[in-house]
């Protein structure tokens, strides 16, 4: 079993930053490849960012490539979603999630485990 708990939300002016974190709690936490996922209001649910359990894969959507960065801790448990140069569409509920057995590779499906969600709002 593993819990997610996410934390780092809140409100931003556009153009500015945020980093996201993820704690899990758990065992064998370099296992787990964590995704952080974002879902805006009326929109459906998008995989923003993944990072394979030894953190030596990551992945990011078209929308937010040079503009965020995920990294992970597993000494303490933690993933990071580091949020530069934030702009009104990226305001949304913003979840981790994690996926067993993923150690070298990172999804966007198949998440076996899911956090709360953090709200982030871009907004001047």
């Amino acid at each position: 079993q593993l819990r997610l708990v996410e934390s780092g939300g809140g409100l931003v002016q556009p153009g500015g930053s945020l980093t996201l974190s993820c704690a899990a709690s758990g065992l064998t936490f370099d296992y787990y490849a964590i995704g952080w996922f974002r879902q805006a209001p009326g929109k459906e649910r998008e995989g923003v960012s993944c990072i394979s359990g030894s953190g030596g894969s990551t992945n990011y959507a078209d929308s937010v490539k040079a503009r965020f960065t995920i990294s992970r801790d597993n000494a303490k448990n933690t993933v990071y979603l580091q949020m530069n140069g934030l702009k009104p569409e990226d305001t949304a509920v913003y979840y981790c999630a994690a996926r067993y057995r993923s150690k070298w590779s990172c999804y966007y499906d198949g998440m076996d485990y899911w956090g709360k969600g953090t709200l982030v709002t871009v907004s001047s």
